[in-house]
């Protein structure tokens, strides 16, 4: 067994260590899409490579047979398409800080089963697999190991490509390029030398809010490509999305689950940091897709939790909730196998650099840090839109707590949970005794806390009693919001030397000692 395999053995341990589904802890209150557009997952299986109509010389092919009075020269390559291989998790981090428009495929071969990944046969299953791009013809090559496929000329919006233009129709030169290269058949019939910017709506339904209706799928990127030629733009908080490129022939379209607001999606058990959803094909001029629970199941999942977070990281902003943002760059997996979710915060170096585990690592732990996740969103039990958007709301509430306390307070609440959840054979949160039980019961009683109330301003209803069967007491926050305390408030007395609950109830009274009598007897009452 590898060494990376043995880790996700191991996550599969820790990452069930928070936001136990335990009915009995909660209080006593309370795809329409045709089959051309099927989604699949799993890993991608190529048939033959396709002669790519893009390389230069088929272009200059397509160009002559259709003004064989004019010069070849006026087909400069403009683009390559190129692969690399980085060795280590800086390197890829390198290639995508350049802006490059990464995926794991080879985009000229036929595609018999599509799926969310690919992994190059010749590579190990721990390391990265081969990363294809298509760069500008003068790009300045990192020292990473490249190679070079096809030159390759790709006319949209080029200016060298148009300084001479004499009347070439150059959307005709491309699709003649797909017939001279046996790709004819790809093209719409209804183009006739007219490329369209592909554009539409990516929508989800959650029944239990909006009435019913399809709302977007917020800052999500959607991806579409033919052969070597592609491009992505990213949907607007209501779901619409125009891609920047021009195309004439039929596309792969997917959906790329890394937002606008500073999170991917991810968890293929490979090492992407973003995990992507097929759409299938769909015409050049775009292709609207409305995702329900009765959708493919993953699609369904990894929208749901991706609006869900679009809509906790947005409500963070000063005019709303005014909380503090989580950090940066966060990561989240969904783990289909598990009920429980968490908040591990593995990516920004918790965890693996906790004596408990890196000894384990060893030197893959950096590799982990960088690829693994930060949230876990156990999906094993969830069915609706509500079970998402609760659980995500919790662990988001974690990551807040997260970027205001750090690193070493996050190994101490991490390991507080380990050793309850390996002493108890399966409770997460122990009893309330042992060393850092008190990071665990303030991190806890405010990320249900918040998870009751943006669920009930989400649903409406009465404030759900989520986690108020616990040893810890949320209740002590709902008390103090009933009575004009901020969620903001709270947030903010939950600084790195707040440890336990006597000291968040005097950091409570320091800042508001006109309140003090009220927060002391509440404290009281609770605890």
């Amino acid at each position: 067994m590898s060494r990376l395999t043995g880790f996700f053995i191991l996550a599969a341990v820790l990452l069930s260590c928070s936001r136990e589904l335990d009915e009995a802890a909660i209080g006593n209150s309370a795809g329409n899409s045709p089959a051309e557009e099927t989604v699949s997952h799993g890993l991608i299986v190529l048939g033959d490579r396709l002669e790519n109509p893009y390389t230069t010389e088929n272009i200059r092919d397509a160009y002559v047979s259709l003004y064989p009075t004019k010069s070849r020269n006026e087909i400069e390559t403009t683009h390559l398409y190129v692969r690399f291989l980085p060795g280590n998790e800086t390197e890829f981090d390198l290639l995508a800080s350049a802006g490059l428009d990464l995926v794991d495929y080879p985009l000229d071969y036929e595609i018999l089963v599509d799926g969310d990944y690919y992994h190059d046969p010749s590579i190990e299953e721990d390391n990265i697999t081969w990363q294809y791009a298509v760069v500008p013809a003068g790009f300045e090559f990192p020292d990473i190991r490249y190679e070079i496929i096809d030159e390759c000329f790709i006319t949209e919006n080029d200016p060298v490509s148009r300084a001479s233009d004499d009347g070439i129709d150059w959307d005709a030169v491309e699709e003649q390029a797909f017939r001279i290269t046996g790709n004819g058949d790809m093209l719409q019939p209804a183009a006739k030398g007219s490329r369209t910017k592909p554009s539409g709506r990516i929508t989800i339904v959650d029944e239990k809010a909006n009435g019913g209706k399809p709302f977007g799928v917020a800052g999500v990127r959607v991806r579409c490509n033919s052969f070597v030629k592609f491009a992505s733009a990213y949907t607007d908080r209501d779901g619409y999305y125009t891609i920047p490129v021009k195309f004439s022939a039929r596309l792969k379209y997917r959906l790329v689950f890394k937002n606008t607001k500073g999170f991917a999606i991810g968890f293929n058990l490979i090492l992407v940091p973003a995990s992507t959803s097929s759409l299938g094909r769909g015409p050049a001029s775009g292709k609207n897709y409305t995702i329900t629970k009765d959708s493919d199941r993953k699609l369904f999942l990894r929208a749901a939790v991706n609006n869900a977070a679009y809509d906790y990281i947005s409500r963070c902003s000063a005019d709303d909730m005014n909380l503090t943002l989580p950090p940066g760059d966060l990561r989240i997996w969904l783990m289909s196998s598990l009920s429980a979710s968490s908040a591990v915060m593995i990516h920004h170096k918790v965890a693996v650099s906790h004596p408990l585990i890196s000894d384990f690592l060893g030197v893959f732990a950096s590799i982990i840090a960088f690829f693994a996740p930060d949230v876990t969103v156990g999906t094993a039990d969830m069915d609706d839109y509500d079970d998402v958007y609760r659980a995500v709301c919790h662990e988001l509430a974690h990551c807040s707590h997260f970027s205001q306390v750090g690193k070493d307070y996050w190994n101490r609440y991490v390991e507080y949970i380990l050793r309850s959840y390996l002493k108890s054979g399966g409770s997460a949160y122990g009893d309330g005794t042992g060393e850092y039980a008190g990071y665990c019961e303030i991190g806890e009683m405010w990320a249900y806390y918040l998870e009751s109330v943006m669920y009930q301003e989400r649903y409406g209803g009465s404030l759900p009693q989520f986690g108020t069967g616990y040893w810890f007491s949320p209740q002590i926050f709902r008390y103090l919001d009933d009575r004009g305390f901020s969620r903001s408030d709270f947030l903010a007395a939950m600084k790195s030397d707040v440890t336990s609950i006597d000291l968040l109830r005097d950091k409570l009274i320091a800042s508001f000692p006109d309140k003090g009598e009220m927060i002391n007897q509440v404290f009281l009452r609770y605890n």
